[in-house]
């Protein structure tokens, strides 16, 4: 049984460690607009509201949080957060809640050139996907606290999508 009523993904959030400077590469580089600020949040004296609704310690604060709109689709919501019990490695693809955010262009090797062009650090590529994703071409970079993006471009399709097409 599916979740009752669901209809997308309505925003994906994620915690840095300098607001501005997440501000500055979200609308300066990759072009995402700014909506508004919230907070701050927190903390509540002798209260555990912040573990019974959002999992964290006690004493955190949520300092603010900005929200954007990159593209037509997708919505950040970007937080700043001060805790006693904060971690600050950036997870890795193979760690346990390890994750990316990967953006669909039509011009890929235009927007490589772009993200180089405003000192962006682009890892090796782009790649040719195989087999069901055969068509996709891909590739990563890394946001200036070192948060995992992607690059995906594939204008005619991938193969599975192709093969799920009825035929004219």
């Amino acid at each position: 049984m599916p979740l009752p009523g669901l209809r997308r993904v309505d925003h994906i959030g994620f915690t840095v460690p300098d607001l501005d400077e997440a501000h500055r590469f979200l609308v300066d580089v990759l072009g995402c607009e700014y909506l508004y600020s919230l907070g701050p949040f927190g903390p509540f004296e002798n209260d555990d509201w912040m573990t019974r609704f959002l999992n964290v310690h006690p004493a955190a604060v949520m300092v603010e949080n900005r929200w954007f709109r990159c593209g037509d689709q997708v919505i950040f919501e970007v937080f700043h957060y001060t805790s006693p019990d904060q971690r600050c490695a950036m997870p890795r693809n193979t760690d346990i809640g390890g994750h990316h955010v990967a953006f669909y262009t039509d011009h890929l090797e235009e927007a490589i050139a772009h993200l180089r062009a405003h000192g962006v650090e682009v890892l090796d590529g782009p790649t040719a996907s195989r087999g069901p994703a055969e068509g996709n071409r891909w590739i990563y970079f890394l946001s200036p606290w070192g948060m995992q993006f992607e690059l995906v471009s594939y204008p005619g399709g991938k193969a599975w999508d192709r093969s799920q097409r009825p035929a004219p």
